[in-house]
């Protein structure tokens, strides 16, 4: 077996920038980042938001956003 290589994150690296997805159209907004639309969709459906919620919408945010 090969050994696994342990990858971590330096903190000292800026962040990079999210992925940007196009959706002319659809958006009102100038962006929304994917863990918002998600934030937006569970509390549609009365899912009630934790601490832990807060973290995920803040790292989809950092991974992708949605522009028109």
């Amino acid at each position: 077996m090969a050994a696994k290589k342990n990858k971590r994150l330096k903190t000292d690296d800026p962040a990079p920038n999210p992925h940007r997805v196009r959706l002319p159209g659809f958006l009102l907004e100038e962006e929304v980042g994917l863990g918002d639309a998600l934030k937006r969709v569970t509390y549609a459906l009365g899912i009630k938001a934790c601490g832990g919620c807060e973290k995920r919408a803040a790292t989809l945010n950092r991974w992708m956003t949605f522009t028109r």
